[in-house]
């Protein structure tokens, strides 16, 4: 008889910190779309090797989920004001990486002009989207954030072939930054802009 194997997942003290009575509390983050074939790609990928998360758009994390310091109107109307002043840019994918043992996420590494990202992510950083972020800031393009440790090593390496198999330009522009509610792995546009300032339609 074949062994069974048992697979015990441990919430991160952080995880654990956002959980109220069973809830999950409201969070707000703000990210960066990517609708080109880099996109589709990870969209794909993600729908082959955690169908569960399929719905979720490809994006490079600004600010990771965090409480408001202030209220949301006032978190608005300051990513408003700093999108009009932000010009695009691009960055360059690099390699297929984990966040294990912090976090069950497979997730692409920007390698060029991640510095760009840094700087987005400091000034952002600020008012009421103020917070003490657990983790150094490390840019990425999110494949799966899984539920379990054991789940990325088992999968990590699907990941790896399919983006060596990938043969696209691996940059991609930023040139939009969506506010988003939520919690787990259900979020919600509250507003989109381009880096120009202009206000575009939530998807």
């Amino acid at each position: 008889m074949p062994r069974l194997r048992t697979v015990v997942c441990v919430l991160s003290p952080v995880a654990a910190s956002i959980i109220i009575n069973g809830m999950e509390s409201l969070q707000y983050a703000l990210v960066a779309y990517v609708r080109s074939p880099i996109g589709t790609f990870v969209e794909e990928l993600r729908r082959e090797i955690h169908p569960e998360h399929g719905h979720l758009a490809a994006h490079v994390t600004v600010l990771p989920p965090r409480p408001l310091h202030g209220t949301e109107s006032e978190a608005l109307a300051e990513v408003a004001k700093f999108a009009g002043l932000q010009p695009a840019f691009h960055i360059g994918m690099g390699e297929v990486e984990s966040f294990v043992p912090s976090t069950p996420t497979i997730f692409i590494r920007v390698a060029r002009a991640a510095y760009r990202m840094r700087e987005l992510h400091d000034a952002m950083n600020a008012g009421a989207l103020q917070y003490q972020e657990p983790w150094p800031y490390m840019p990425h393009l999110t494949v799966a954030k899984l539920d379990c440790a054991p789940d990325v090593e088992q999968l990590i390496d699907t990941a790896r072939q399919r983006w060596n198999s990938y043969h696209g330009s691996r940059d991609v522009l930023i040139d939009n930054l969506a506010f988003v509610r939520g919690s787990g792995h259900t979020w919600f546009d509250i507003a989109q802009f381009s880096l120009d300032g202009r206000v575009a339609v939530p998807r």
